[in-house]
């Protein structure tokens, strides 16, 4: 893990998902697949290699809730990071973690590292 993590992010507004992407690679970790909408999403969610994925709840007026099914069938972590709370996710989901936007670096951080315990040694900051 001396590479970081790699993260798949969904994402539809651009300028958080620049913003999103620019926060993983400063902590150490790596983008390897990122996607606006369910479709490109689901199919990322199944083919794409990563160690985990960071979702937005609506996209484009869809909920993410189909392409969190899919990773959680691969058995990859994933959290959730919106605007809106947890009460608009399937019960099933409302378990994961859940990023309130605006996301700052520090709280992104303090996510990955209560995730990915073994790889806090790893990352900087």
């Amino acid at each position: 893990m001396a590479d970081g993590l790699s993260v798949f992010l969904v994402e539809d507004e651009a300028l958080i998902r620049m913003m999103m992407a620019d926060m993983v690679a400063e902590l150490g970790h790596h983008v390897v697949a990122e996607a606006d909408n369910v479709r490109d999403a689901s199919a990322f969610a199944m083919t794409a290699q990563y160690d985990f994925a960071i979702l937005d709840i609506n996209l484009m007026g869809l909920y993410v809730d189909p392409v969190a099914d899919l990773i959680e069938r691969r058995g990859k972590p994933f959290l959730f990071a919106t605007g809106y709370g947890p009460e608009l996710l399937p019960s099933l989901l409302r378990r994961r973690p859940i990023l309130r936007k605006p996301i700052s670096i520090d709280q992104l951080k303090a996510m990955i590292d209560s995730m990915f315990p073994e790889a806090t040694a790893q990352t900087p900051r």
